[in-house]
């Protein structure tokens, strides 16, 4: 009973608008499949990944709701089976004696209409979308610890360029000190620059926090307490790895909230099945054979043997249109379904422009940046010169090094910018996975093979 079931169309562009501006060399194939991480080449990342689909928690979770999914497989594939039972009883009374009535029963109920046939359909496809779910949190639990990690990177970074401006400060301080011992300067001179270094100290000291709260975070993800986790310092990288984003139409078969948004129409086109089988009879055959009398008599020890056989239908003759009501909810159930299949895409073409239009962005970003920064550094020089000859304030030196630090820190936060663009687009593009990964949960050793 009800329709069969065809994989509805998406809509899918047929290129990319952001691949113009984004000039990708060679293919990279060369990185494990599903270790996405690995394009990175940092080996402490692939330290910390590794133990996120071991130990995670919510991980753990999903792939227990997976589990449950398989095994209600298995239930809906046992009513296919005829049942067999054995309930013996021994009664003693005061007027009829003692009675033993022993009896095997049989009964089956066959699946004329595809009812259960349709349940089983409907159940694999539910195990599917469960295991898509489960590649789909892994994928999201990987890259939060890779986000995680960019974020402890860039507070290193943060932390050694304000380890360096203090370190700038000081020898501008010791300048200020100097022209003021002389005479050639006022003592406000000091001053400042004794508050430009105390505040940059801070900021130093401040880093520490974001730090501590990536590192937590890494922790978790890893399904660690967050006092079980020390990494030690480290920069951010310099470049992104080059990601090829591939054809558009490939996204269908590599992001698995895609599959689980297919499976989760399958299982509702199941369901029609089912709905429109509740208008026809249910039929079921029995049978029981064996013995019922007093077991102590041995002369009529096997001479009351009891049989019976029978075929039963039941058809619903009036229910008020709760079985129509019950079809036409499942028919829109399904039409939702295709809906949010086809939004799902959408979202998910939308996520790979985003982060192809950053990554082209922000390239272009950082190439001014370094000239701003490279030229905010010559400023600072000659400022430092003209003030120890004499014919500049300290005003002029103070605003040139708050001009570098600023274009220094923007810098760095393009950089890790870039660097959190490319770990959203790899999981944009799936992350390596395929929808071929997908078990085949309506095979008799699925189960076992998980």
């Amino acid at each position: 009973m009800g329709p069969d079931y065809f994989k509805p169309k998406a809509i899918v562009p047929a290129q990319y608008k952001e691949i113009k501006g984004w000039k990708a060399i060679a293919p990279r194939d060369d990185f494990a499949k599903g270790e996405w991480w690995k394009i990175f080449r940092d080996a402490e990342l692939d330290r910390l990944e590794a133990q996120v689909a071991v130990a995670n928690q919510t991980l753990k979770a999903d792939e227990a709701k997976y589990r449950e999914a398989l095994a209600l497989i298995g239930e809906a594939r046992a009513q296919l089976q005829p049942t067999l039972n054995f309930n013996p009883t021994f009664t003693r009374s005061s007027g009829a004696g003692d009675l033993l009535n022993a009896q095997l029963s049989a009964g089956w109920a066959p699946d004329v209409w595809g009812k259960v046939r349709r349940t089983i359909e409907e159940q694999g496809a539910a195990a599917q979308a469960s295991a898509a779910d489960l590649a789909n949190a892994t994928l999201s639990a990987q890259s939060a610890l890779a986000l995680a990690y960019v974020q402890l990177r860039q507070s290193d970074s943060l932390q050694a360029l304000l380890t360096n401006t203090v370190d700038q400060y000081k020898r501008s301080l010791e300048i200020a000190q100097n022209q003021y011992n002389a005479g050639t300067t006022a003592k406000s001179d000091v001053i400042t620059a004794q508050a430009q270094l105390l505040g940059a100290q801070a900021q130093a000291i401040n880093v520490g926090v974001a730090r501590a709260q990536s590192e937590h975070a890494i922790a978790v993800l890893m399904g660690r307490p967050p006092s079980g986790l020390t990494i030690a310092r480290g920069g951010l990288a310099q470049t992104i790895p080059t990601i090829p984003p591939r054809l558009p139409s490939t996204l269908l078969e590599r992001r698995p909230d895609i599959a689980s948004a297919e499976r989760a129409m399958q299982e509702q086109n199941a369901a029609i099945g089912v709905a429109i089988a509740g208008y026809y009879p249910d039929i079921s055959l029995s049978g029981a054979f064996g013995y019922s009398g007093n077991p102590f008599i041995k002369a009529l020890a096997g001479a009351n043997p009891v049989w019976s056989y029978g075929l039963a239908a039941a058809q619903p003759l009036f229910n008020g249109g709760l079985t129509a009501a019950q079809v036409d909810a499942a028919r829109e159930a399904y039409r939702a379904s295709v809906a949010a299949y086809r939004q799902t895409v959408l979202s998910a073409f939308q996520e790979v422009e985003d982060q192809l239009a950053a990554i082209r962005i922000l390239a272009r970003e950082a190439e001014v940046q370094t000239q701003a920064v490279k030229t905010a550094e010559e400023a600072v020089q000659i400022a430092l010169n003209e003030y120890r000859a004499g014919t500049q304030n300290y005003t002029t030196v103070v605003n040139a090094q708050a001009t570098a630090l600023t274009n220094e820190e923007s810098a760095l936060a393009t950089r890790a910018q870039r660097m959190t663009a490319a770990v959203n687009l790899i999981v944009a593009l799936g992350g390596g996975w395929r929808q071929a990964r997908l078990p085949n949960p309506l095979a008799p050793a699925a189960a076992s093979q998980q």
